[in-house]
């Protein structure tokens, strides 16, 4: 690819939310293969190997196939989720010319809750095949729940919307009375599905930062309880190097670039809603270990600790999210934090507006997906368009941001 001064930062913001607003917030995703008509259609292949074969074939493959699949586009929650926090943001900021994209957010996750549950819960817009179960669609699941229910928290400090306060604190309900689980040596939240007793540590940080912040808006004491537990669990499980495993199950023996940086957001949301220092040093030496590991001199974002490839467009997105976010513990943090954004302009940005999925030794996955690459990036853009305060002038006026 021809090398290229990048564009500033608001001016990819303004293409980037012109092209999800383009697509009505709706896109495929790296692992929505089981949404294929042709796959439904053929019930020889609904068993465990050919579903997985299907969604790593399409995953890895450097040409989207999917329209000939028959793979609609679909909103996914986690997706609307970070694109309200990216709003939410661009408000606060005074960089938001239509704001009525709060709104229409959370009016589009209302409408894709789970249904037939008995909590405001939330799952992915496909079914997925684990190593060992299918997830149908729209299953409530941990992460989506998590993820939407914080989004909606944020929505209700900026806007005092009952309705946003009522949703996250169902949520919070779900993951307290349907997901925690423990035993004398463990504890942790089910994850993708009820009953299911992984000990996967984003997930139960992320759930535990969450669930402290509706500790401080209910005051229930159920909820800082189970988020203590489980966060004191994980940050145990913390290396000596700093580093964490995806999780402790046999199969979990990874160490990658986005979920260290939820684990650290995490713990540092813990220690601010709560006043509490108990995980200041779990932090700190853990974020020494991700920015030494997780990028290379010219500000590509590694997904692995231990090799450059693949650069995942969704690393770079929470690369920048945690550089920021940690600018305190070093002051040349938001340079890198740019030095990514730079490296991902000129590598991974398609002049239509959006991003691309992967760049691998081989070559770069040109696919657009709409949550795991445009809604993270929107998030990431926004959040340092909002830390270094650009003011340069549009390249491209979506109509959607006001002029700095």
């Amino acid at each position: 690819m021809p090398d290229r001064d990048p564009i500033e930062v608001t001016s990819a913001v303004r293409q980037l939310l012109g092209y999800c607003q383009k697509n009505n917030w709706a896109g495929h995703d790296p692992y929505d293969a089981l949404n294929s008509e042709l796959f439904k259609a053929a019930p020889a292949l609904d068993s465990r190997i050919p579903r997985l074969v299907l969604t790593q074939l399409l995953k890895r493959s450097p040409i989207n196939v999917r329209g000939l699949l028959r793979i609609p586009k679909t909103q996914n929650s986690k997706a609307i989720s970070l694109f309200l926090s990216s709003f939410l943001k661009l408000s606060k900021a005074g960089l938001l010319q239509q704001e009525d994209l709060v709104g229409q957010m959370i009016e589009l996750l209302i409408a894709l809750r789970s249904k037939n549950v008995p909590y405001d819960c939330w799952g992915y817009s496909f079914p997925w095949q684990t190593r060992t179960i299918v997830v149908p669609v729209a299953t409530p699941n941990l992460v989506c729940t998590t993820f939407v229910a914080t989004a909606l928290l944020d929505a209700y400090k900026d806007r005092q919307d009952g309705r946003c306060l009522t949703m996250a604190t169902s949520a919070a309900e779900y993951i307290v009375n349907e997901l925690f689980w423990e035993d004398a040596s463990a504890c942790g939240f089910s994850y993708p599905l009820p009953g299911l007793r992984s000990k996967t540590h984003n997930a139960n940080l992320l759930a535990a930062a969450f669930l402290c912040r509706i500790f401080k808006h209910t005051g229930k004491q159920k909820f800082l309880d189970v988020a203590m537990k489980a966060a004191r669990y994980s940050a145990a499980y913390q290396k000596e190097d700093g580093s964490w495993f995806y999780g402790e199950g046999a199969k979990q023996r990874w160490i990658d670039n986005f979920h260290t940086g939820y684990n650290l957001d995490a713990l540092q949301d813990i220690g601010r809603v709560l006043n509490t220092t108990e995980f200041e040093s779990h932090v700190q030496k853990g974020f020494a270990f991700y920015k030494a590991h997780f990028f290379r001199e010219d500000g590509a974002a590694r997904y692995f600790h231990d090799r450059t490839y693949p650069i995942d467009i969704h690393c770079v997105a929470q690369s920048i999210i945690s550089l920021i976010a940690f600018k305190h513990l070093d002051p040349t943090n938001v340079a890198l934090a740019n030095s990514v954004y730079r490296w991902a302009m000129k590598h991974m940005w398609d002049e239509r507006g959006f991003f691309y999925y992967r760049v691998v030794q081989i070559g770069t996955i040109r696919t657009s997906y709409m949550r795991w690459s445009q809604a993270w990036m929107l998030l990431a853009l926004t959040t340092l368009a909002c830390e270094t305060g650009a003011k340069e002038p549009q390249l491209h006026d979506s109509g959607v941001l006001a002029k700095a």
